[in-house]
């Protein structure tokens, strides 16, 4: 057996931990160029530790999802600054914009230089400045991986960067930064994560080391997501999700995604939907399709095994049939009141397209 693992340099996970961006910051340099969401209040607990670290950090909003413009304004700014390190605190946005500047400081050029499909394609050749990645939401995962996703209004299509060298060289995930997220957020990010867990974990691309991961992250997840949803508060369920995202990033980087990724890509270019919401409402479809499709060619192989091992997980029935897992999945994702494609504006006359993309993605 062959595979490779990577992930985040150095990873700090628990309740205050975001305590420590201070003194790791100004390990490695001077003045940072902080990333944040549409609500900078989000990132107070990363400007306190800065302030007692002595570091005054250059502030950038990702306010919507970004594009490649974006990232060019927030390049310029950052070598206006003179800042030598990058702080994405946020959600998915923000740390794949985060990424990408950090890469583009050090590798020249713009985003579009390195984009997939749309882009020239070429290559980071060199590290990135240094990275932290701070989440505030437990879903994308992207304190984990080494791509960014990235809107091209002008195409309609997200696409992606992908290196080695975007992985972030510190990933701080302190479970309380979540605490304030609304349940509708909860609710599309943690479905986010659940995906990533699913799709990795039945991917031809995984491993044993990214089985183990999934494996427990879709446990934590199937457990906590419910009771995040229902009560911010409840610390335990959000420090597990936390965890279960974190666990959802780490394994989709190595073992690579599925169908319901591939498709919520194609409608989240040219849709503004959540990334999340997409995914919660394909992933069952997609699931019962490939469950048919594993099934007819050999009930007994390791995929269909698979499929029945993740509904015992989910389901915590130790008799659960695939069905029963796909099932369950419908069930939560009518708990959480996902809101439906159609109520994001897509049509049936949409699919053609969305079906021509997908294919052409790397989530597949």
């Amino acid at each position: 057996m062959l595979f490779e693992f990577a992930t985040a340099g150095r990873i700090l996970f628990g309740d205050t931990s975001i305590r420590e961006i201070g003194p790791l910051a100004k390990a490695v340099g001077r003045k940072p160029f902080l990333l944040t969401g549409s609500r900078q209040d989000r990132a107070a607990p990363v400007m306190s530790s800065l302030s007692a670290a002595g570091l005054v950090p250059q502030t950038y909003s990702v306010a919507a999802e970004p594009t490649f413009a974006t990232v060019t304004e927030a390049v310029e700014i950052a070598r206006l600054s003179d800042c030598d390190c990058v702080i994405a605190c946020g959600g998915g946005s923000v740390i794949d914009t985060g990424k990408a500047v950090a890469a583009i400081m050090t590798n020249g050029g713009t985003a579009l230089d390195y984009a997939e499909l749309i882009g020239a394609g070429q290559t980071f050749e060199r590290s990135s400045q240094p990275l932290f990645a701070v989440p505030t939401t437990a879903g994308a995962g992207a304190e984990a991986t080494g791509h960014a996703m990235f809107v091209s209004p002008g195409h309609q299509l997200k696409v992606s960067l992908r290196s080695c060298h975007l992985l972030p060289r510190f990933s701080i995930v302190d479970p309380e930064l979540s605490w304030s997220l609304p349940p509708v957020v909860t609710a599309a990010t943690g479905f986010g994560a659940l995906t990533h867990l699913i799709e990795a974990f039945l991917s031809r691309g995984g491993s044993p080391m990214t089985d183990v991961i999934c494996r427990d992250g879709l446990r934590l997840a199937a457990a906590a997501l419910p009771r995040a949803y229902e009560n911010g508060l409840d610390a335990e369920a959000r420090r597990d999700m936390a965890l279960a995202a974190l666990f959802g990033g780490i394994a989709l980087a190595n073992a690579g995604l599925g169908a319901a990724h591939g498709f919520a890509t194609a409608i989240g270019g040219a849709f503004d939907a959540p990334h999340g919401s997409l995914c919660a409402r394909l992933l069952p479809e997609v699931l019962a399709i490939n469950l048919r499709a594993v099934t007819s060619r050999d009930s007994g192989n390791r995929r269909h095994s698979r499929f029945e091992e993740m509904a015992r997980i989910l389901t915590g029935n130790p008799a659960a049939s695939a069905q029963e897992g796909i099932l369950w999945i419908h069930d939560l994702r009518s708990r959480l009141e996902i809101r439906s494609l159609s109520a994001y504006g897509v049509m049936p006359a949409d699919f053609p397209v969305f079906i021509a993309k997908a294919r052409a993605s790397g989530f597949m």
